[in-house]
Order: structure tokens, then C-alpha cells, then sequence
């Protein structure tokens, strides 16, 4: 497939796609509903759906019973880590394998025309961004994940919290489950946003920051704080009604789902067709730092004047305001 037809490509051999990024058009006045019917598909498809796939298999067939849950009890607990593990090994493991070891579609649609495993560095353990972001995605990621996981199904089991079921509260908890990705993108934009000032971002955040160039073992390498703020969002299930299949569909959307933004490529080539990522928002965040802190679901980061749309005005735009920044810091310097 011939990625030039749908973007460009720089001397670097970085690519970038011709359309411009938008914001969903769920926010807009005056009201759209054309433009939001037509984009309305876009909101399950592919990856939602398939994250709440996920849960749903996990919940029906992966999960101990509520009586074993009741109780603590490593068995179940060390059962739970090794599956959520198992989930990101496969998922981010296949991922990894066809696009950046073996280089199935070469640098195709790869907005950083180089892998990083061509380039070694400092700034990871061994020098090496792979080994790096495996240790630390399996050291401490899917570790906390498990956690919130296991605090969760307890406290659905002891009966501690709004918990309901689909039989006496079905409409609440439709409702809920589809409000799940806009609670994810204003929480994490709300955390990420937090995680980039002062000394949470030299300490915290900049350890996910090292991998500029992203892949897919890059989704999870992170510092353990900002693991603990990630996943923090699953509390939600405690203020309202509340099931846990929807608390396993969330813990999906934000765990085998933080690797949609680190993709690295904007298109994965499937036969003689090509599934679109949405990767490009969050890559670049990871090449500019200070835009698009959410992925546009909401659109926060127009309201807050940090959106990227990819294009040269939305560059022009960020220059403008990085300027504007360096101007203030240095008038306080002096």
C-alpha cells in the first residue's frame, strides 16, 4: 500500500497524514447532528467495541466466582496478575512483533521514520527503550492494574458500594457504560494535564516522556505514581450504580487501550486494506510535549488552547504560545 496517498512524508522520513485532526462532534454549538450521526459508529468502532468485547469475555469467563472473590486470598489474586498479564503480553507482544521487529510494513504510515531499537540511550535501563519499557510496564503496571482490579471485584463481592445488577437497573447501567470512554478522556486529561507541571513531570510523568519515539511496549512504561493516578479513574464505580462488567470494560479501555495512542503508525496494514489507528493525536503529544493532552473525544485541549490538529497552523499556533510561555518565564526571571 502506498502510504503517500493518503499523507507525506519529510526529509527525516517522518510521515504525517494529509487530513487534519478533529475534535468528535459531540461538543459543538450550534449542534451538528448530521456531522455527529455520521460520526456516531466511529465512538464503538473499532476500538471501544472491541475493549468492551474484551471485558465481557473476561467477565463471564476469567473471572473467580463471587464467593472466592469475597475473601482475599493470593491464589486468586496471583490469578488475576498472570492473566492481565497474559492480555498485555499477547496483545502488545503481536503488535510489537509484526510492526517493529519484524518490519512487516517497513516504515508504511510510521510517523518517526526510524524504530527504537535502532538507537540506544541513556535515559533507559540498558540503554535500550524496549527493555525499558517491558520492565517497567510488568514491573509496576500491570501490577497496579491488578490491584485496582482486585480492590474492585472485593468490594462488588462483600457488597460494598452502589453495586446493581442489569435486571433491576438496565437503563443505568447502559447509560454508564457508554459514558465510560468520556469519563476516561476528562479524567485522564485532567491527571495528564497535572502530571506535566513542575516536579511531577521532572520526577513522574518524564519517565513515560523518554520514549518519544513510541511503541507499543511504550503504552504502560511508566512511573509508578502516574500508574496509580491512571488507573484512578475506576473509582468512579464507587459513586455510581454500578456493575462489574462494566468495571472490567473500563479497566480494558484504559489498559489494552493505552496502546492505541502508541501505535506509532497512523494506518496497520491488514490484506489490501488498512485499519485506521487514531494513533496521530498522542504522538503528537509525545513529539511536542504540551498539546493534545487528551485524544479529542472531548475537546478539552481546543477549550484550553493546547490542541495540534498536525497541520502547519496548528504548528504555527503552537509556536506561538510556546513563545508567549518562554516570554513570561523570562519576565518573572527578571
Amino acid at each position: 500500500m502506498d502510504d503517500l496517498k493518503f499523507g507525506t512524508r519529510n526529509k527525516r522520513g517522518d510521515y504525517a497524514p494529509n487530513a487534519r485532526l478533529e475534535s468528535a462532534p459531540l461538543f459543538v454549538w450550534p449542534p451538528r447532528p448530521a456531522k455527529l450521526l455520521a460520526w456516531l459508529p466511529h465512538y464503538f468502532l473499532p476500538w471501544n467495541a472491541l475493549f468492551f468485547a474484551f471485558g465481557s469475555v473476561i467477565w463471564f469467563y476469567a473471572t473467580p466466582a463471587k464467593e472466592t472473590l469475597a475473601n482475599f486470598d493470593w491464589r486468586w489474586i496471583g490469578y488475576l496478575w498472570l492473566r492481565n498479564s497474559a492480555i498485555v503480553f499477547v496483545l502488545y507482544g503481536l503488535m510489537e512483533l509484526r510492526l517493529y521487529i519484524r518490519r512487516a510494513q517497513g516504515n508504511r504510515f510510521k510517523f518517526n521514520g526510524l524504530f527504537p531499537a535502532d538507537k540506544k540511550s541513556d535515559v533507559f535501563l540498558f540503554k535500550s527503550q524496549n527493555i525499558d519499557n517491558f520492565v517497567r510496564s510488568f514491573g509496576t503496571g500491570v501490577p497496579i492494574w491488578t490491584a485496582y482490579e482486585v480492590v474492585m471485584l472485593h468490594l462488588w463481592a462483600i457488597g460494598w458500594g452502589p453495586w446493581t445488577t442489569f435486571e433491576a437497573n438496565p437503563w443505568a447501567l447502559v447509560i454508564l457504560g457508554l459514558l465510560i470512554p468520556l469519563i476516561h478522556e476528562a479524567h485522564f486529561f485532567c491527571i495528564h494535564w497535572l502530571i506535566h507541571q513542575g516536579p511531577l513531570y521532572k520526577y513522574v510523568h518524564s519517565v513515560h516522556h523518554n520514549s518519544v519515539n513510541p511503541s507499543p511496549w511504550s503504552s504502560l512504561s511508566m512511573h509508578p505514581v502516574e500508574h496509580l493516578l491512571y488507573w484512578s479513574d475506576i473509582l468512579i464505580h464507587l459513586v455510581f450504580p454500578s456493575h462489574p462488567l462494566l468495571v472490567l470494560y473500563h479497566l480494558q479501555l484504559s489498559g489494552t487501550g493505552a496502546v492505541v495512542g502508541h501505535i506509532g503508525f497512523d494506518k496497520v496494514e491488514v490484506g489490501e486494506g488498512a485499519i485506521n489507528t487514531q494513533a496521530y493525536s498522542h504522538y503528537l503529544h509525545h513529539k511536542y510535549f504540551e498539546v493534545n493532552y487528551s485524544d479529542g473525544l472531548v475537546p478539552f485541549d481546543r477549550w484550553f488552547g493546547t490542541f495540534h490538529d498536525g497541520s502547519k497552523d496548528g504548528e504555527a499556533q503552537m509556536e506561538k504560545r510556546f513563545a508567549a510561555k518562554r516570554a513570561r518565564m523570562n519576565k518573572t526571571q527578571s
